[in-house]
């Protein structure tokens, strides 16, 4: 692949926003972070200098997109549907999310992704969201789906993520899952996160690295009962945002921020079929799914999923919460690559990290993006 000099605009490194500066890429990797004035061995790209060159957005919450529920068909070819739309919208790492759902789906989705993520087009890995969750929170996913582990669940996931074809990540109920068990599962590579939980204040503890989609399908935070919400918010773990407005309050988000910091704060879509088309409904396990004012809910009202991508959900980081672009932005790059113990590949801009980037507009609307240092915008937007 031949090498670029991508320089022009302000670029996003680790260390906040700066001007004057270019980004050398090749062989899929930043090799070097240069003055925008140096002259490298390469094809010298001028971007718009109104601009603000990014790095991809990771998203480890994605049931689907471009008209594909992984749900439904959990192969790798529906993985790579998936990515390659969320691509398009400025999200060029996914983890494929499959809810609740019956042991040979789970076999399925686990088989899809050694190739999946072999293409190198997207896919990190599979989040598994569910069935080991509590009855009382179901939200969307099915209660009669819910249940506990037995050996055969074990020894699918340890052994998938012993494997090392890619990232393995498990929503479940801390009360529901035995520590010892929790203890096996992350010692094989396992990523855990709490969700669909009533668990205590006390049971979010390690080997639990993360908390699904934080003040959804949990109890609110009592005086005497702070419960997972609180862990979420108080404890060392990660916590994931469906920052669209609907599923949590912008001032419980004000909330969570000013408690944890951005750092520890990671947005997530939660994306189904829907995104990235203008389908106004849609099937999931046997329920209708209604795209309306602004939500994704069933026929009775019930939430499943957003009607979100992470570039909204980067600028309403920057609306609704006041953020500065860069941490907005960190929220939903390098926070992510930390929570899945990918920062040394990817996440920001860096020397010898993956060259996923974004092209965004002052607006961060996406310009255009190039995975791996390859261009998959439009011609048109680049200067060579």
């Amino acid at each position: 692949m031949t090498a670029l000099f991508l320089h022009g605009c302000d670029v996003l490194t680790p260390h906040g926003p700066t001007s004057g500066q270019g980004v050398l890429v090749a062989d899929g990797l930043v090799r070097a972070v240069l003055p925008a004035d140096a002259r490298p061995a390469a094809t010298h790209v001028a971007l718009p200098p109104e601009a603000l060159l990014a790095p991809g957005y990771i998203d480890v919450q994605v049931n689907g997109g471009g008209g594909v529920l992984f749900n439904d068909t959990p192969t790798a070819a529906a993985a790579l549907a998936v990515a390659a739309a969320h691509r398009r919208l400025g999200t060029l790492s996914i983890m494929p999310t499959l809810i609740t759902s019956p042991a040979a789906a789970m076999r399925a989705a686990a088989s899809a992704m050694a190739p999946a993520v072999a293409a190198r087009a997207g896919v990190l890995g599979i989040h598994f969201e569910g069935p080991f969750l509590s009855p009382a929170r179901p939200g969307i996913h099915r209660r009669d789906l819910i249940r506990p582990p037995d050996a055969a669940d074990l020894l699918l996931l340890t052994d998938l993520a012993a494997a090392g074809q890619g990232r393995v990540m498990l929503t479940l109920a801390p009360e529901a899952v035995p520590h010892a068990i929790q203890t096996q599962l992350a010692g094989a590579g396992v990523i855990l996160s709490a969700g669909h939980s009533e668990a205590s204040f006390e049971a979010v503890r390690p080997p639990v690295r993360g908390i699904t989609h934080i003040f959804n399908a949990m109890p609110p935070p009592a005086s005497r009962a702070p419960g997972l919400a609180a862990a979420g918010m108080l404890g060392d773990v990660f916590a994931g945002l469906i920052l669209d407005g609907i599923h949590v309050h912008p001032a419980m988000a004000r909330l969570l921020l000013a408690a944890k910091g951005a750092t520890r704060i990671m947005l997530v879509s939660d994306a189904m079929s829907v995104t990235g088309t203008d389908a106004q409904d849609f099937e999931l396990l046997g329920r209708r799914i209604l795209r309306r004012h602004g939500r994704l809910e069933s026929e009775d009202g019930v939430l499943a999923g957003a009607d979100l991508c992470l570039a909204q959900a980067v600028r309403n980081a920057v609306t609704l919460l006041g953020l500065a672009p860069a941490d907005a932005i960190g929220m939903a790059s390098g926070v992510p690559a930390d929570f899945l113990g990918l920062a040394h590949e990817r996440g920001r801009i860096a020397p010898g990290l993956r060259a996923d980037l974004l092209l965004l507009s002052p607006g961060l609307d996406v310009l255009g993006t190039w995975l791996g240092g390859a261009w998959q915008g439009e011609p048109g937007v680049l200067a060579a």
